[in-house]
């Protein structure tokens, strides 16, 4: 009789104990942790479809003319099953640090928005402003990897031929994440592994303030009672990314063919080097076709469905799981500190 007594009172203590850990952590560490774990779950999800979009924004003679399951079926046969996710190793690597800042900063800056400029009110437009600067936070802070997750994507084994020549044999080859920082800095330093923030940086700024923006502006129209529904949630952050990354894809494109080219590949093609944003945009258009700024769109409007929906749904899930209070609480809290 007292065996059973025991052991419940022991496991009630220890779930106390793990509560009172749980309590004990800052609420940006948590926040740091929410966003660390939304951002894995939803990028392996889409990364088969996240490696055709870049290979279709990139190796246009290959796969411009190609659907998206099309794509699928050539990248399967060239690189196999895993071919899907290759690069996906500094992918994830580069959006749990980005993911994490990316909703950190969002809370920390909405918060001292709030705290300084109490005239500019509580709306949605405080979620405009705090989720562009933490895009561009998360976006300085993590740039390189996201340049070696490119410079990974890009490669695709056994290419072929285009015409009487090899196609692409002016791009080198990399074996990991540490093969390409040390190729792209003895190449041009540390600028290089910057190549492309440019533009980077000029979509971020709209497009991660437009995602939250719209993103809490949906769910403040949900009924109360509906308010915890994960598939209402989904929808949510579903219609968000949709929309911002209409607006913003042009720049995307021209980051990406900034990150993939290099000095002797442009030598050997006689093409000029991408080298701004505006000069991208205009040259990308001019040779290639204005067709080309959209490459992939289609593609990016499948994957940003479960992408952000899941993102936003996962980061939402887990504050409430570790116990993160409210973001008025949460406010209020900070200012009295």
């Amino acid at each position: 009789m007292g065996s059973p007594q025991g052991s419940t009172l022991t496991s009630a203590a220890a779930s106390e104990v793990d509560v009172c850990l749980l309590d004990l952590l800052p609420v940006y560490v948590k926040e740091l942790i929410a966003g660390g774990a939304a951002g894995a779950f939803s990028k392996t999800a889409v990364a088969p479809l996240e490696r055709v979009k870049i290979l279709m924004q990139t190796r246009t003679s290959e796969f411009k003319s190609l659907g998206i399951f099309q794509s699928l079926k050539k990248l399967k046969q060239q690189d196999g099953v895993l071919g899907f996710y290759k690069g996906n190793g500094a992918s994830v690597l580069r959006i749990v640090p980005y993911a994490a800042l990316h909703f950190m900063t969002y809370e920390q800056y909405r918060c001292w928005i709030l705290n300084n400029y109490p005239s500019l009110g509580t709306g949605p437009s405080i979620d405009l402003l705090a989720g562009s600067a933490a895009g561009g936070t998360a976006v300085l802070c993590t740039y390189p990897l996201d340049l070696a997750r490119t410079k990974l994507a890009y490669q695709v084994t056994n290419a072929g031929r285009i015409g009487n020549s090899l196609s692409f044999n002016a791009q080198p080859s990399y074996n990991g994440i540490k093969d390409v920082f040390r190729s792209v800095y003895m190449e041009g330093g540390l600028r290089s592994l910057y190549r492309g923030v440019g533009p980077t940086l000029i979509g971020i700024l709209p497009y991660a303030g437009l995602k939250f923006y719209i993103y809490e502006e949906l769910k403040t129209r949900v009924p109360e009672e509906y308010q915890k529904s994960v598939v209402l949630r989904l929808s949510c952050g579903a219609l968000a990314g949709l929309f911002g990354q209409t607006l913003t894809y042009p720049l995307d494109v021209v980051r990406r063919q900034m990150q993939v080219q290099n000095k002797q590949q442009s030598s050997q093609l006689g093409s000029p080097q991408i080298k701004g944003t505006l000069q991208g945009l205009n040259y990308i258009a001019r040779n290639q076709g204005w067709k080309q700024l959209f490459a992939g769109l289609s593609l990016n409007y499948v994957k940003v469905v479960p992408s952000v929906a899941i993102g936003f749904t996962a980061y939402d899930m887990m504050k409430s799981a570790l116990r993160v209070p409210p973001r008025e609480k949460t406010a209020s809290v900070q200012a009295a500190a």
